[in-house]
């Protein structure tokens, strides 16, 4: 049951996207020991048009997709992936890079991730 499901969702895919429509990018999350891997696939996209961006800790991935409007070209920008960046990862060591079709964004963790604890002393007024 579940492939024929699979299949029909793969069929409607395709239609939409040969009679102008986009495929749906597909945006897996993965849990390592050094921090976690954001991956994204987006059909027919390539990897010139992916970008990705943190401002104000949050983090965004996202694609170009050029449109004409009035003669002139514009790059509208379609978001796969807008969220806050977590505590407990090293900002300033989060890295993007293309393995096989996928982007794979690198989140490490920084020394916050396991934990922040201290005792702190109680004192008089």
């Amino acid at each position: 049951m579940e492939k024929k499901f699979q299949d029909l969702l793969t069929s409607v895919d395709v239609l939409n996207t040969l009679h102008g429509g986009i495929s749906e990018p597909v945006l897996t999350t993965r849990q390592q020991a050094y921090g976690r891997e954001i991956h994204v696939r987006v059909p027919g996209i390539s990897k010139d048009s992916m970008q990705v961006e943190i401002h104000n800790n949050v983090l965004s991935v996202f694609y170009l997709i050029p449109i004409d409007s009035t003669g002139k070209q514009i790059n509208m920008p379609v978001v796969v992936y807008n969220k806050t960046i977590p505590y407990f990862i090293d900002i300033s060591a989060i890295k993007a890079v293309f393995e096989e079709n996928e982007l794979v964004v690198q989140l490490p963790y920084n020394e916050l991730s396991s934990g922040y604890n201290r005792k702190i002393q109680i004192g008089e007024e």
